[in-house]
């Protein structure tokens, strides 16, 4: 029975539920289809464009042989590179996790088990190289094969190597506009091969310098080669990239121009050329670059500026 006291009554009080904070629900998981593509990088494949760069310099883009051989050298390219990401990632999940935005890849995140990740590496690999073999040449299957062979050697030992990995990942690049001259069956000339090569080492050091001006002191967390370079090393690199891939461009569209005998067009397309590197160079030192594509994708001077180059470039292959 309830006691009184001088100050009143005394009364049982309901027992309160706990005033714990409530976990939040999980989010939900991401469909499985959905993170495999994530995982496939489809922003990625247009880099695999560059395998038309050789049949449309030499003007036989639009013949029917030609650009169905370029079709099929793209699919096999972005199977085989598609490959690459997976193997990438499987690799790297765990430094991922430490990276602020490569912590949501689906690997890293734990959307995509390694075993599904590995699976589907070895499918596309054999979808690409099978494509290269089977239906374009030989010539085109074993640089497909280098570029696998080269792109694990990367994913396993070489991005590690300072400097080698610049040129691990320019290489990619360049391979892909060789596979395209050779899947078609048409010469490159050796100053398209000198514009390519450097274009793609301007773009390889100034992703490397992008990384270490964002990533700052936890650089070396999510890529170690990072504490390899300093940013000024970095920006000497594509500095000097990008002088010798305007030189050689110069070089190229006089050489262009005096084979095909075309007016002025080849010549003032390295006009836009040289706007479109000098405006890359500035969102570099901005802080950007570190995903090119999506500076590609993104950039409307950018966008703008290489429509005009495409133009000049267009009215250089077709007016003559």
């Amino acid at each position: 029975m309830t006691q009184s006291t001088a100050a009143g009554p005394a009364y049982d009080l309901p027992v309160r539920p706990s005033e714990e904070p409530i976990e939040p629900a999980p989010a939900p998981r991401p469909a499985m289809v959905r993170s495999l593509l994530r995982t496939a990088r489809p922003k990625q494949w247009v880099k695999n464009i560059l395998v038309f760069a050789a049949p449309a310099a030499a003007g036989k883009l639009t013949h029917s042989g030609v650009i169905a051989d370029a079709l099929l050298a793209f699919a096999a390219f972005t199977l085989a590179s598609v490959s690459t990401y997976f193997v990438n990632d499987a690799l790297d999940h765990e430094a991922d996790r430490r990276h602020p935005k490569k912590r949501h890849r689906p690997i890293a995140a734990g959307h995509v088990s390694l075993g599904m990740a590995w699976a589907v590496a070895i499918i596309t690999m054999a979808g690409g190289l099978g494509l290269a073999f089977g239906l374009l040449s030989a010539k085109t299957g074993l640089l497909i094969t280098g570029y696998v062979t080269m792109t694990l050697s990367y994913s396993f030992w070489l991005k590690h190597v300072a400097v080698v990995d610049l040129v691990c990942v320019a290489a990619g690049f360049v391979l892909r506009m060789i596979a395209g001259g050779i899947a078609t069956d048409l010469w490159i000339s050796n100053w398209f091969l000198t514009v390519a090569c450097f274009s793609s080492l301007f773009v390889v050091a100034g992703k490397r310098y992008a990384e270490s001006i964002e990533m700052g002191e936890g650089s070396a967390g999510s890529r170690a080669v990072l504490s390899e370079y300093t940013p000024g090393f970095l920006r000497v690199a594509w500095a000097m990239a990008m002088a010798v891939a305007v030189a050689a461009y110069y070089q190229w569209a006089f050489e262009r121009a005096a084979a095909v005998g075309s007016h002025v067009w080849y010549q003032l397309s390295a006009v836009p050329w040289v706007v479109g590197l000098l405006r890359y160079a500035l969102l570099l030192e901005r802080g950007h670059g570190g995903a090119p594509e999506d500076v590609l994708l993104s950039d409307r001077v950018l966008q703008v500026v290489g429509a005009i180059w495409l133009g000049l470039f267009l009215l250089g292959v077709y007016d003559h």
